[in-house]
């Protein structure tokens, strides 16, 4: 996807995600973060918003901490958030494109990468914030699905920090039923190797639309939300150990 595009699709998803939060208040659990209330969904997230402006409007090249956890509570933690979005959009909108900033995958561009990997990380805290809701997660663009599905088979478990592995090789295959994408993951002691289409047999196919597998990979939804054939056990490892 281009820049201009991600950026759009950040904008977007930061006003949903907040508007679910303050419908669902603070306090409500957020039954896809087990563990975690709205607010502590919007503390990340708005630091991870604030983090990221900082390599984009000063060009840092190295890595740096989080800002400390916010004081406010309620409706004012609901407006920081905003504030701290609003930020993100204006510093990754007014970017010079010849950006020369730290990254922590590989990217055609620092301004690329920090548009695509903040358009992602608040697509799905935004479904966590709906999940608070008890609703349905508002459907996704299928072009920005089968996206964030690729930045994370083949960007974060292509990385050898990667805790997805079997002693035995075995392959799983995701195949999506309302576009032409299809992703083929290789397991091994090795990290994950992920081409795109169905080459060879797979131990394990899962099916469904691509917005329904983009959430399954990135555990906001049960693999059972997918119709599966062959061993299962494959994508319970993948539930397991794909967190990043």
């Amino acid at each position: 996807m281009e820049i201009a595009e991600l950026i759009d699709v950040l904008d977007r998803e930061g006003h949903l995600l907040a508007d679910a939060a303050a419908k669902a208040g603070t306090d409500a659990r957020v039954p896809t973060c087990p563990g975690w209330q709205v607010r502590e969904l919007l503390s990340h997230i708005g630091r991870v918003h604030r983090w990221a402006a900082r390599y984009v409007t000063e060009g840092l090249a190295e890595r740096v901490q989080l800002s400390e956890e916010p004081e406010q509570d309620g409706a004012e933690l609901v407006a920081w958030y905003r504030e701290g979005h609003r930020a993100l959009v204006k510093a990754l909108t007014d970017a010079d494109p010849a950006l020369d900033a730290f990254t922590f995958l590989p990217a055609p561009s620092p301004l690329a990468f920090w548009a695509r990997r903040q358009a992602h990380e608040t697509a799905i805290h935004r479904v966590d914030a709906e999940s608070a809701l008890g609703a349905d997660h508002s459907p996704f663009d299928p072009a920005f699905a089968a996206d964030g599905i690729d930045e994370l088979l083949v960007r974060f478990h292509g990385m050898e920090r990667s805790r997805v592995r079997l002693d035995t090789p075995r392959t799983l295959r995701l195949r999506a039923t309302d576009t032409d994408d299809v992703w083929t993951v290789r397991l091994s002691e090795e990290p994950p190797h992920t081409t795109r289409g169905a080459e060879g047999d797979a131990d394990c196919e899962l099916t469904g639309p691509v917005g329904e597998l983009y959430l399954v990979v990135w555990n906001r939804l049960p693999y059972s939300a997918l119709s599966g054939k062959g061993d299962l056990s494959l994508a319970q490892v993948w539930r397991e150990h794909s967190r990043v």
